[in-house]
């Protein structure tokens, strides 16, 4: 498959980088060219200096040779008229495109294949929004993905070390657990994951994945020594479109909030667009402010500026004096491992977002979603098991699986099964399959051969 990249910014590089090793052909386009030497040094993949959203720069790229094209730098515009070429150019290319307005909506018509002919239009934001709200639901957790419409959830989270499971193998967690079925998938242990066995022994500050039904994760949540009640009063750092995505629905769920803004003139928006929400004038980070509004009540600290480091700094303040939890927005990949330690409770990823979207998309066929775990350094990939596959109707121990994979759900009609070494997987099957970044070329070839769900 030959693909073209326009913008070379966190996403652009990670899914050029994905893309490459996956056997793709790929060219990256960019206006920055100590960015274009960066992907050049770092990634086996054509670059070429120029605008994304010029006809010459396109041609030269060999637009009307490729099958794809994925517009992701920062400009809105840029990416629509890079999609809006490529649709006159080639009417069989796929086109992708991120649009960050939040005045555009998901499903506005605008931009189907009867009119931009974009097939596929991501909002980081939005993304971000979801998860935030996702990971309220379950206050224990740092992370929550979902598989199978909601039915299966992946919970990650650092293992305390007053927590029953410490010093335990991994086939023993069950017995003292006593609660439904759950896998433990991965665990990343000083920024390395691990594909566990059922020897590998739980450590203080492992960070776990665990799948589970949906309907047992707060009971799992809470044998880890997690709280799992509902928040009632959150702060905001930041008045920008996420932030007021994230309070409109907080409001409609009777949450008290108090959102903190820099802007007077975004201060006045923000009040005249929300009922309830207490907009206050001033800095984040000032711990005279947050001390004033008694932070010390607040369930959550949320920072969603667009200023990581004051994100961080505000989280870790507020955490200081008396926050019970908060969660910085953070689009950096490298410090997304860093900042769980220094006692952040959950961190939002929009670009992460992006990426599992476009790997969605771009591997289609029957995968069903493919979600970049912590650091980008493993993936759940949910798929249909097909009939032809020699996947199917065996014992999982009797196949030979890429080192660095496991499988770590099996969804059968209505029920959530999770596997064993005689587990079988049937035609039909929704199956989640974790792998390590290192092994992803290998599963993807052993999935094309067996499964043939790539495409």
């Amino acid at each position: 498959m030959r693909i073209i990249v326009i913008g070379a910014g966190e996403v652009g590089y990670n899914i050029s980088d994905i893309l490459s090793k996956e056997g793709s052909d790929v060219v990256i386009i960019d206006r920055n060219e100590e960015r274009l030497k960066n992907v050049s040094e770092n990634i086996d993949v054509q670059t070429l200096h120029g605008s994304g959203s010029s006809p010459e720069i396109l041609k030269k790229a060999r637009l009307d040779q490729s099958d794809m094209i994925v517009a992701v730098t920062d400009s809105d515009e840029t990416n629509i008229v890079a999609c809006l070429l490529a649709a006159v150019q080639s009417r069989s290319i796929l086109k992708i495109a991120r649009i960050r307005n939040p005045d555009l909506n998901r499903d506005s018509k605008i931009f189907d294949k009867n009119h931009l002919g974009i097939d596929l239009c991501i909002n980081p934001e939005r993304e971000a929004v979801a998860n935030i709200i996702n990971l309220m639901e379950y206050p224990g957790a740092s992370e929550i993905i979902d598989f199978a419409e909601g039915r299966i959830k992946l919970a990650a989270f650092f293992v305390d070390g007053r927590c029953e499971a410490v010093g335990k193998e991994l086939r023993d967690v069950k017995n003292v657990c006593g609660t439904a079925d759950f896998l433990i998938a991965s665990i990343t242990r000083n920024t390395e994951p691990i594909v566990p066995t059922g020897k590998t022994i739980i450590r203080e500050n492992d960070y776990l994945f665990v799948l589970s039904e949906s309907k047992n994760v707060r009971n799992i949540l809470q044998f880890f020594g997690k709280d799992v009640a509902p928040p009632q009063r959150v702060f905001i750092m930041g008045g920008g479109s996420t932030a007021l995505m994230l309070s409109e629905i907080l409001e409609k769920k009777g949450v008290l909030l108090k959102i903190i803004e820099k802007r007077q003139d975004r201060c006045d928006m923000l009040a005249s667009m929300l009922d309830k929400a207490v907009i206050l004038h001033g800095n984040g980070t000032s711990q005279d402010l947050l001390k004033e509004e008694n932070i010390q009540e607040a369930d959550y600290f949320i920072a969603v500026t667009n200023d990581e480091e004051a994100n961080i700094l505000g989280s870790l303040l507020a955490k200081q004096l008396g926050a019970k939890k908060a969660i910085s927005l953070i689009n950096r990949v490298d410090y997304t491992h860093l900042v769980p330690y220094v006692g952040i409770d959950g961190v939002m990823n929009p670009r992460q977002s992006t990426i599992g979207k476009i790997l969605h998309f771009i591997r289609k066929g029957k995968i069903l979603s493919a979600t970049p775990l912590r650091d980008e350094k493993a993936e759940a990939v949910e798929f249909i098991a097909l009939e032809t596959s020699e996947i199917t109707n065996k014992p999982l121990k009797e196949i030979r699986f890429p080192k660095g994979a496991i499988v770590g759900t099996i969804l059968r009609n209505d029920e959530v099964i999770i596997p064993w070494g005689n587990s079988v997987i049937l035609p039909g099957d929704r199956v989640i399959l974790f792998a390590l970044r290192s092994a992803i070329p290998q599963v993807q070839k052993f999935l094309t051969v067996k499964l043939d769900y790539f495409g």
